[in-house]
């Protein structure tokens, strides 16, 4: 009988299983559904964010540094290099004016998709992904869109933030920019190292030629080197050059898979780097040219140019600056700095300063400027720098004077004398005693009594020498008190503004403002500004005749007879300003028809040191004679080099009744001579007393035929006066420093009256 089945409940359990197993599978199913629910939701949001982020972004305004180009600044040739403005030293230059070879060896270096490309490397960027999945720093994998893009428009900040919007501004750019435009661009704006920005300062930087002269070797190098500069600069030693080596051959070989260059050039060039030239290290602002170039920035500014156009506008500049007299400017004061250095001991030259600024006359163009030999290290400029201006700054007394009643013909006190309400006594150098004087021989020897005696007798003397001053040119500036001992020239003027005011009586009393900008240009050649060289008459010409006529004396037979051998009409005055014991400054200002130069010495860090252990051996002082003088006639042999010799217009002889004088200093004057206003006590001896008619100054003289007496100045009784001689030998600062070591005056004195 068979035995009853059993249950044993193995089906009951087995199938308890499978429903276990179907629930942790459908749970399974239903996770991996939600997910893939979740992910499309995400890949949509993402999608949908990334339009949005897309057509929201737009191209921003370029980084304004890397839309700069270099400012060029030209000698008045138009032709030759001065310098030059930037903030970043760029030339742009247009895609066809760039060889095929830096096109070429730039794609081989940086990005050879790129004519096939849409702005962005997915390969670059699934590379630079997994770098920063593994905890790299944030990088590129960058075209060159994207470099472009990061320079033109973005910071160099490594953010992912930074880096999504590279690549969406790169998408857009690939799209919307011709590639031609693009590659342009980033050859235009990438750094090379050595200060270079773009293809053409690069080019000029590390083989001294412009871009269109590159070759294929020297391209290969350039595209090489912009990958890192500071890494591959052949110029930073062995290891850079062995680097730049291994770049270069890359690059090469690139450009031969491309097909750009034959298998026998790629051989060619493959052996080695191509030949480095010497290139000049550039900073602009490196030796006496930097002195110019601060002064072309400032003047740019001053004629309405605005900072970023100075500096990254692109302009051409041409400058009123003469090349040859420049040099010859820098040469002499060089020169003369050496050996008048050398009296003083081994390091004498260190602290002496001399300066030299010279215009052209009629167009107030400046053609030449000295003062110092190192802009970086010394920002101040001696020929812009205002100091005592000595007797040179009696030329504007003589204005003053003729303006005023006087005539190179009137008589003057040369003797020592006290002024009215004046404690101190007036003294020439070495004390000399000249009697009675004419202005014309006042201005030839630079007599000092004379030139006061005549202060005291204009009402507001000071006053109207100050209004010649301002009018010839020349600014108000330190120690300018009003006081009858001011043609002594205790008022501080800088050389160029001293070369300015004796242009201005060089062009007949017309007044022309000094610049050094004749002419800007932008980038294409459109003329944006052009000087004004149309003048103002602002002193009389017959008192710039006259005044003309007595410092032509001064060149021909007074104190500056160093410089009449130049070979052509001069008109200069000397100057020698001291303070107790010491001389702190020696001038020579002079002109010929064409051109107006000033020369100035000053010693010290402040330039108030006594020059007289300068002077030449055998000199007690240091005169605007000699060292001054000497300066002004080599520079002047340079600069009118060429120029026609033309003499000075006749004098108009000013409040004179007509022309009835003699050449002797004994004949007779107008009787139109203003008399001092002010007692003295003149050291001239009285023999022959007369008794003389005196007048008050007069802008309109009587006529009347001259007679046969003088008409002194001052209290004295005598036709023929007797001059006292000094025991101090001649000088050739004639009436200069009133005090020298040889002489001091009997009255002590806190300013040594200049010559």
């Amino acid at each position: 009988m068979a035995e009853p089945r059993r249950s044993s409940g193995r089906g009951p359990r087995h199938g308890k299983g499978r429903r276990s197993g179907s629930r942790v599978g459908l749970f399974v199913r239903r996770t991996l559904f939600s997910l893939l629910i979740l992910v499309l939701v995400l890949a949509i949001a993402a999608g949908v964010g990334a339009i949005i982020f897309y057509n929201r972004t737009s191209l921003p305004d370029p980084n304004k540094d890397f839309q700069t180009n270099t400012s060029f600044i030209y000698f008045n040739d138009s032709k030759t290099k001065l310098g030059s403005l930037s903030v970043q030293n760029r030339q742009t230059v247009s895609y066809d004016q760039m060889p095929k070879s830096i096109k070429d060896a730039a794609i081989s270096a940086e990005n050879r998709t790129f004519w096939e490309d849409q702005g962005i490397s997915v390969g670059g960027i699934v590379r630079a992904a997994w770098t920063i999945a593994r905890g790299g720093e944030m990088q590129g994998g960058s075209t060159i869109t994207q470099q472009y893009i990061k320079i033109l428009y973005l910071s160099q900040d490594r953010t992912m933030q930074r880096k999504l919007k590279e690549l969406v501004l790169a998408v857009k750019m690939g799209k919307q920019v011709p590639k031609q435009e693009i590659l342009a661009g980033y050859l235009n704006t990438i750094y090379f190292g050595r200060g270079a920005y773009g293809i053409e300062a690069a080019a000029k930087s590390y083989f001294n030629v412009p871009a269109s002269k590159l070759t294929i070797a020297q391209s290969a190098v350039l595209a090489s080197v912009l990958n890192n500069p500071a890494l591959f600069d052949p110029s930073t030693g062995t290891k850079a050059r062995e680097r730049l080596l291994n770049r270069y051959r890359y690059v090469l070989d690139g450009m031969l898979e491309a097909g750009n260059i034959t298998q026998a050039q790629h051989d060619e060039y493959y052996r080695k780097l191509p030949t480095f030239p010497d290139v000049p290290i550039n900073n602009r602002w490196a030796g006496t040219n930097g002195y110019l170039l601060k002064m072309v920035q400032n003047e740019l500014l001053d004629d309405g140019f605005t900072d970023s156009q100075i500096n990254g506008g692109g302009l051409r500049v041409t400058t009123t600056f003469d090349a040859a007299a420049q040099k010859a400017a820098v040469a002499t004061g060089q020169k003369y700095k050496k050996i008048a250095g050398a009296n003083a001991g081994k390091n004498g030259a260190k602290n002496l300063h001399p300066a030299i600024a010279s215009v052209k006359v009629g167009t107030g163009e400046v053609l030449a400027l000295y003062g110092g030999d190192d802009y970086i290290q010394n920002t101040r400029s001696w020929a812009l720098q205002a100091r005592p201006a000595a007797s040179t700054f009696k030329t504007y007394a003589v204005v003053a004077g003729m303006r005023n009643g006087f005539s190179l013909k009137s008589a003057l006190n040369g003797d020592t004398f006290t002024p009215r309400g004046d404690s101190v006594p007036i003294r020439n150098e070495f004390s000399e005693q000249y009697g009675t004087v004419s202005l014309q021989k006042a201005t030839e020897d630079s007599i000092n009594t004379a030139f006061v005696d005549m202060m005291t007798q204009i009402d507001n003397g000071p006053s109207a020498m100050v209004k010649a001053a301002n009018d010839a040119g020349v600014p108000k500036g330190s120690g300018w008190d009003l006081n009858n001992r001011m043609p002594l020239g205790v008022a501080e003027v800088s050389p160029l503004d001293q070369a300015t005011g004796y242009a201005t009586i060089a062009n007949q009393g017309k007044y022309v403002p000094s610049h050094v900008v004749a002419k800007v240009t932008d980038s294409s050649g459109k003329t944006l500004y052009t000087a004004k060289t149309t003048g103002k008459q602002t002193i009389q010409k017959d008192i710039a005749h006259d005044t003309t006529y007595a410092l032509e004396n001064v060149v021909n037979e007074g104190t500056g007879s160093a410089v009449s051998n130049l070979g052509y009409p001069v008109a200069g005055k000397t100057g020698t300003n001291g303070v107790g014991d010491d001389i702190t400054s020696a001038w020579f200002v002079a002109y010929t028809r064409q051109i107006s130069t000033a020369v100035m010495y000053v010693a010290g860090d402040s330039g108030n040191a006594d020059l007289d252990p300068y002077a030449a051996p055998g000199d007690a002082t240091f005169f605007g004679g000699t060292y001054p003088a000497r300066a002004w006639a080599d520079y002047m042999s340079v600069a009118m080099k060429g120029l026609p010799a033309k003499d000075f217009p006749d004098p108009d002889w000013v409040n004179l009744s007509g022309n009835h004088y003699g050449d002797t200093e004994r004949e007779t004057m107008s009787t139109s001579t203003p008399t001092a206003t002010a007692t003295s006590q003149p050291t001239t001896a009285s023999s022959q007393p007369t008794t003389t008619a005196t007048s008050q100054p007069s802008q309109q003289p009587t006529t009347s035929q001259p007679t046969a007496t003088i008409q002194p100045t001052q209290e004295q009784t005598t036709s023929e006066p007797t001059q006292t001689q000094s025991a101090a030998p001649p000088n050739p600062g004639g009436g200069e420093t009133s005090t020298t070591t040889a002489q001091k005056p009997a009255a002590a004195t806190t300013t040594k009256e200049s010559d």
